[in-house]
């Protein structure tokens, strides 16, 4: 399994220009109040997303649209090529669900704003290792890869 996985993730890396020559179209909402979130949209950015950055009085409507589990909450939530995205999910994970389009995969998470996750960077700190989970539409979700900061562990 962690052969499958470090392979998928160098296709991804592979692939990854020409995703990002595409400009995927993400769409991002977020609480005005919110600090990290701006971070994030930059991480986007910079991997050659193009983003609609939309600050919001209530990101709820949107999660429910995008049928985002309470339980993988974090403090914001996007949207590209019809995927959900709820939390600080770096952009490898993106492109590899993109690329892969795992069968009844609907969204990725980052739930809890671990530190060194893409806009949540802290200055002296190690980054944690952590999950971006994979929800499904009956809300049932797994981990689908785990990362050590912006980086794959």
């Amino acid at each position: 399994m962690r052969r499958r996985g470090l392979l998928a993730t160098a296709l991804v890396a592979a692939a990854g220009p020409a995703l990002a020559q595409r400009g995927e179209r993400v769409e991002v909402w977020r609480d005005p109040n919110c600090g990290c979130c701006p971070g994030w949209v930059a991480h986007l950015r910079a991997a050659g997303f193009a983003v609609e950055d939309r600050v919001v009085a209530s990101v709820a409507p949107f999660r429910r649209t995008l049928a985002t589990p309470p339980d993988l909450l974090s403090c914001h939530a996007a949207r590209v090529s019809g995927v959900g995205l709820e939390g600080h999910v770096p952009v490898l994970a993106i492109r590899r669900l993109l690329a892969e389009r795992p069968a009844g995969v609907i969204g990725l998470a980052v739930p809890a704003m671990p530190a060194g996750s893409p806009g949540m960077e802290v200055p002296a700190q190690p980054p944690d290792t952590y999950e971006v989970v994979a929800w499904r539409a009956d809300g049932t979700h797994g981990p689908f890869m785990r990362f050590v900061g912006a980086q794959p562990a």
